[in-house]
């Protein structure tokens, strides 16, 4: 059992995974938010384009620049994949099966989707 609430859980995750963003990728998002839901974590980003991203996805061939961000961006994300996963086990205790993500280079959400090998059990539940 995790010796916290869902909520501090998630708030836990949340704060680290805007930690992260900040070191790794040089700031941070506007928004984020996670939610622990069965055996999966969703942690919802907003606002993690660049200024330099959002020009390029706005550019006369946007297709090519939006297919450079996502393509960055994944590249960045399977790097750093261990720490990615480190900091959802650090908090639950469970290990992470399989991450899966996916970023908008519209609206500059990124969706980071944990599935862990099962359902944690929280305080108060």
């Amino acid at each position: 059992m995790v010796n916290l609430t869902r909520g501090e859980a998630e708030a836990q995750i949340t704060q680290a995974m805007v930690k992260f963003e900040r070191e790794y990728k040089g700031r941070g998002p506007e928004e984020a938010k996670t939610f622990i839901i069965e055996e999966h974590v969703f942690v919802r980003l907003r606002g993690v384009l660049t200024p330099a991203e959002r020009h390029l996805a706005k550019a006369d061939d946007t297709i090519t620049g939006r297919k450079l961000i996502k393509q960055v961006r994944q590249e960045l994300i399977e790097n750093a994949r261990y720490l990615l996963e480190t900091i959802v086990k650090d908090v639950l205790g469970i290990d992470v099966v399989s991450l899966h993500t996916d970023i908008s280079s519209v609206t500059g959400e990124r969706i980071i989707v944990f599935t862990m090998e099962r359902s944690p059990r929280f305080m108060n539940e």
